[in-house]
């Protein structure tokens, strides 16, 4: 692509490629309306077909690619879902949703899964076949490369697993495991055509998705051509471009401009500044991000489970969620996936309460506690959450120094150092959660929560077939983290996107990482 289709965006430094949004840092969850037509909920309800419209995004600079297994950036999603499909994808509670996949059916040990594909087409023309599917989860579980979705792999055997037809495949588990379709939704598990390699990715990539491939110039642009065969139904636009802004100011002079048509990420403080106006509409996926302080549970002083019950006491949510976003969001309960599948929503709405604080501090033998909360600037309200929880504690008797680490190493940081700090978390099953962060082997556990009895309940829920009585044992989980966990989940912050007035049928119930967010091929131009 030239400059010559977006006139001034470069001059601009609208498709320079600094910085990037990590996926992984932030995704989503929850729901909400739109605050007006944009989100298709009002007007026109009637779809449109034709025309182009253009995306605007953070980008990961020259070295992007359309390799959908790499895909780790929101741009690279949003590419990666109009390209190719999964065998199935996560719905707005983060359940496991049909996709590829027609059919799943486990064995009475939860160890084996039949899977049957639908009837789906390659842009090629060619069928999408188990010998496909096989082959881009060995290509993904490859130990000699970074994929993102492998350890989401991890419970296949597939040295055993084999296709018992072109369109059938028994899947063998190293384990039980009852909510195999997540492994299946997980994210960056697209199914390539068997023998795709990694240098046909950008030049001539091919999948099943509703839009076929036209041209890609690594952070600047992707174009995309409606597929008129996709299993689904083909879009109703002709044409999705994906361009690069960095800076959300980019991307939303792009968008008042009419240089673009939809510009993703914006900060609340915008959002309110536009919100009502008629200039543009802003879509609001409320509740999407987890907002949290993140207690070491293995070392003083949050060893005692007294001191963490006392930081549960501290926080004052509503203040926490108005002053770091804003008000944009709803206040959280210290635990993870609020509104999602399996959540524990009957467990008392935590207060502030600072005697009892206070009290149990003096039991635990830590009054005039003082402890170090790391911080940075990586994510949105981490810097303000940070000194406004300080405040908070100091009326309790604690002192908190707020540590500014690097936004560049934060994460991998605060995985292993420190005792208290600032962290979120983006869309995932409540089961992915506990097994990446609350599992005596996760290798994402933050808070270093290690219970070997913990561990034994989230095997007994992956053995357990009957939907209510996993439920059940999920619930005890959480109870246990309410009580003594790591994770003081202190809100869940909107994650808002903004659309041209003409833009009709964008889905304001979709969190991202779900088949529904960022879908282009269900939006239409009026």
């Amino acid at each position: 692509m030239n400059d010559r289709r977006l006139p001034g965006l470069h001059r601009r430094g609208f498709l320079a490629a600094t910085g990037a949004a990590s996926l992984g840092a932030l995704a989503l969850t929850g729901c909400g309306d739109s605050g007006g037509e944009g989100s298709g909920a009002k007007g026109d309800g009637t779809p449109k077909q034709g025309g182009r419209l253009r995306a605007a995004f953070a980008g990961g600079g020259a070295s992007e690619t359309l390799d959908p297994h790499l895909a780790n950036l929101f741009a690279d999603a949003a590419r990666a879902k109009a390209l190719y499909d999964k065998l199935a994808d996560y719905g707005a509670d983060l359940s496991a949703e049909h996709r590829l996949a027609e059919k799943w059916e486990p064995n009475k040990t939860l160890d084996r899964w039949q899977i049957t594909l639908r009837k789906a087409t390659f842009h090629d023309g060619k069928p999408v076949t188990a010998a496909d599917v096989l082959y881009s989860y060995r290509r993904i579980a490859d130990p000699g490369k970074a994929f993102r979705a492998k350890a989401s792999l991890e419970p296949i055997d597939l040295d055993a697993s084999r296709a018992t037809g072109e369109r059938s495949i028994e899947f063998v588990l190293k384990r039980p495991t009852a909510e195999f379709p997540n492994v299946l939704a997980a994210f960056g598990a697209y199914i390539v055509p068997e023998h795709a390699t990694g240098t046909d990715f950008d030049t001539a990539p091919v999948g099943s998705g509703p839009f076929r491939f036209v041209s890609f110039a690594p952070g600047r642009s992707a174009v995309f051509r409606r597929y008129d065969d996709y299993w689904e139904g083909a879009p109703h636009l002709d044409e999705v471009e994906f361009v690069v802004a960095n800076e959300e100011s980019a991307r939303v002079n792009a968008l008042l401009g009419g240089q673009v048509e939809y510009a993703h990420e914006l900060n609340p403080t915008t959002a309110r500044a536009y919100e009502g106006k008629g200039q543009i509409d802003i879509v609001r996926l409320q509740g999407s991000a987890m907002q949290a302080f993140c207690m070491k549970t293995d070392r003083a002083p949050f060893d005692d489970k007294r001191v963490r019950e006392a930081f549960f006491l501290i926080a004052d949510r509503q203040e926490l969620l108005d002053g770091a976003l804003s008000g944009a969001g709803v206040i959280g309960n210290d635990l993870f996936g609020k509104g999602y599948e399996y959540y524990a929503d009957g467990l008392p709405q935590r207060e502030q309460d600072l005697d009892k604080a206070r009290a149990l501090l003096k039991q635990a033998g830590a009054e005039n506690l003082k402890v170090t909360l790391d911080t940075s600037a990586v994510a949105a309200g981490f810097t303000e959450a940070a000194s406004i929880f300080r405040d908070q504690a100091k009326k309790a008797g604690v002192t908190i120094d707020v540590k500014m680490g690097s936004k560049d190493s934060y994460w991998a940081d605060i995985l292993d150092n420190g005792t208290l700090s600032c962290y979120r978390s983006g869309a995932m099953p409540i089961e992915a959660h506990i097994s990446q962060r609350l599992l005596t082997g996760s290798t994402t556990n933050a808070t270093k929560w290690r219970h070997k009895d913990f561990d034994a309940l989230y095997e007994q829920a992956q053995s357990t077939r009957d939907t209510a009585e996993r439920a059940a044992v999920y619930a005890r989980m959480q109870r246990r983290l309410y009580t003594e966990g790591g994770f003081l989940i202190w809100g869940f912050a909107d994650w808002i996107i903004a659309t041209a007035r003409t833009v009709k049928g964008v889905e304001s119930k979709a969190p991202a990482n779900t088949l529904d967010w960022a879908r282009f091929d269900k939006v239409w131009i009026a």
